[in-house]
């Protein structure tokens, strides 16, 4: 005689519950994805001219190359007086004279060594400061290593310089323009940061820990001022063509200055790729699209993403060394 197995009561919720766990994250993620496609090519972001009217002063570190120039120079375009501070006086000298000329905007510019520390260069811009109307600061000084390195092979010195930089530097210049924008109660913080913030990044493990410290801060700064009406927001970037990165070509990936600054200031309070991390935007429309696949897919603490992150750093730092014997060798 054939025996029957007797159902088991509880088969058909437990079906039911996880087909409903499963259609909720699938949904889920088909919101997300519209959600990111919104926030990159359709919803535009808050005007400028909420935080500081045209002739207030845009304070922008790290000016004289790069992203920071081209800060300068679109902020310059939208009717703001510019105060550069970068290292190189020649180059500030010439950046400021392109910005007048085009622009008919005024210009200040301080001259300083960002990894020196020294108090006499900050106190230099807390009297200009104290002086001008800062609606703008774009936070964009930074350094990363030579080239991709072991950590504990990496000089004494560039690790230092990375770490006072990239910290110590945004912190004090944040920390003097703040007061000012807290007593107007308006003003925008504009933080440069990094996928390797977000990405472990093996050696380049000095600077990767540097930017996810501007992370933490901007997103912690971010609760602070917003009662106070000023806007904090990390700018986060893969690669673009410049010094830093040593990248002269774009690609679908790799954008020049003008077209990341562009899409950053554009998309002021909007995510973009950077779904559910407060305070955070990733404008760049591939940037985007990249830094959302990692989050909902893969996660960017995950082991695979880690080792594939090292394999390709490890692969840098060998063509940058047979590259430097070549030279060696011709010279």
């Amino acid at each position: 005689m054939e025996r029957v197995n007797p159902i088991d009561p509880w088969a058909a919720p437990a079906t039911k519950a996880f087909a409903f766990i499963g259609v909720l994250w699938v949904s889920y993620k088909i919101f997300s994805f519209w959600r990111l496609i919104a926030s990159l090519f359709i919803l535009p972001g808050q005007s400028l001219s909420k935080f500081g009217k045209k002739g207030t002063w845009a304070l922008v570190t790290g000016a004289s190359d790069g992203l920071g120039k081209e800060y300068a120079l679109q902020l310059a375009q939208k009717g703001f007086n510019i105060l550069l501070v970068s290292r190189t006086q020649s180059k500030l000298d010439t950046l400021a004279a392109e910005i007048q000329k085009k622009y008919n905007v005024q210009t200040k510019t301080i001259a300083m060594d960002f990894a020196a520390n020294q108090d006499k260069d900050y106190d230099t811009i807390k009297s200009l400061v104290s002086e001008l109307e800062i609606s703008i600061l774009i936070n964009n000084v930074g350094l990363s290593h030579s080239i991709p390195v072991p950590f504990h092979e990496t000089p004494e010195k560039e690790m230092r310089d990375i770490i006072t930089i990239n910290c110590m530097g945004t912190l004090r210049v944040t920390q003097l323009v703040t007061p000012g924008m807290v007593e107007r109660k308006r003003g925008l913080i504009l933080t440069m940061a990094s996928f390797g913030g977000i990405l472990p990044t093996p050696y380049l493990a000095t600077y990767s820990g540097s930017k996810a410290f501007l992370q933490q801060w901007s997103t912690a700064l971010s609760s602070e001022l917003e009662p106070k009406g000023i806007k904090v927001q990390l700018v986060q970037s893969y690669l673009v063509t410049s010094a830093m990165s040593k990248i002269r070509k774009t690609s679908l990936f790799i954008p020049n200055p003008k077209q990341f600054v562009r899409a950053a200031l554009g998309k002021i309070g909007r995510s973009g790729g950077a779904q559910g991390i407060a305070a955070t935007s990733t404008p760049y429309w591939a940037h985007g699209i990249m830094h959302w696949a990692l989050g909902a897919f893969t996660g960017t603490m995950n082991k695979i993403v880690v080792d594939q992150n090292r394999g390709m750093h490890l692969s840098i730092r060998k063509r940058a060394l047979r590259k430097a014997e070549r030279d060696a060798k011709k010279n």
